[in-house]
């Protein structure tokens, strides 16, 4: 039974993770990354495509390994953060709202920014 929530969680991970290339404000990353644990215990064949897939692969590999993210990903994935929280700022009803989500981003950004890079 755990086997199969595993399977299920991968799955749909990798789901989530693809609509996020197509959708604005859905990560990829972490959804990809989540799919990949999930799978190496639910799905031995999906967790084996994802680390030989062409893209994910090496992410997923220096993730795994030494908890990294190359500074490509991070610089990517903070102006896409910046991006955002212009967009909020112009679009949401109240200040405040805005001001969450890019207080909820600059954190998130900090962290990421931390994490080591690949060897």
């Amino acid at each position: 039974m755990t086997r199969w929530l595993w399977w299920l969680l991968a799955y749909a991970s990798l789901g989530l993770g693809f609509i996020g290339i197509f959708l604005p404000g859905l990560p990829t990353v972490p959804f990809v990354l989540l799919a990949a644990f999930a799978a190496a215990r639910g799905s031995q064949r999906l967790h084996a495509w994802l680390l030989a897939h062409r893209r994910f692969g090496p992410m997923i590999r220096d993730w795994q390994e030494q908890g990294a993210v190359s500074r490509r990903a991070k610089r990517l994935a903070i102006g896409m953060m910046t991006a955002c929280a212009v967009l909020m700022f112009l679009t949401a009803p109240k200040w405040w709202m805005a001001a969450i989500g890019t207080a909820i981003m600059t954190i998130t950004a900090t962290w990421l920014w931390l994490r080591p890079e690949p060897r």
